[in-house]
């Protein structure tokens, strides 16, 4: 299944699905509304924790991808409105920018379950 992650950002929690959705065997791409210009370091340390490589992973804009392309496209959350991309779920997460890195990995685990229950 092929898997584009929208937010924001693209800092935070839609980076840290699209690692853990290749982790987990997905075709998986994440964008944002208005790309950080980095990713929050705390996203990298949750994703480097659990095995997975954050080499190449840049913040890059949603105008780059087209829907098409993917099985699903889904929005971590944030009230993104994507006016030429449809959107097929929201997962209405709460931002962890700028929080403890508690708050990233249990954003992580919420992102894995969810993921999870896609593969089922």
């Amino acid at each position: 299944m092929r898997l584009l992650f929208v937010c924001v950002g693209n800092s935070c929690r839609s980076q840290m699905a699209e690692g853990l959705a290749r982790s987990m065997g997905f075709t998986a791409d994440s964008a944002g509304t208005h790309p950080a210009k980095k990713i929050a370091s705390n996203a990298v340390v949750v994703l480097e924790s659990r095995g997975i490589s954050t080499e190449g992973m840049v913040p890059k804009n949603v105008d780059d991808f087209s829907a098409d392309d993917y099985d699903m496209v889904i929005s971590m959350g944030c009230g993104v409105n994507c006016p030429l991309m449809r959107i097929d779920q929201d997962w209405e997460l709460e931002d962890p920018v700028g929080q403890a890195l508690s708050v990233y990995q249990s954003t992580a685990n919420t992102i894995e379950q969810r993921l999870k229950a896609l593969l089922e």
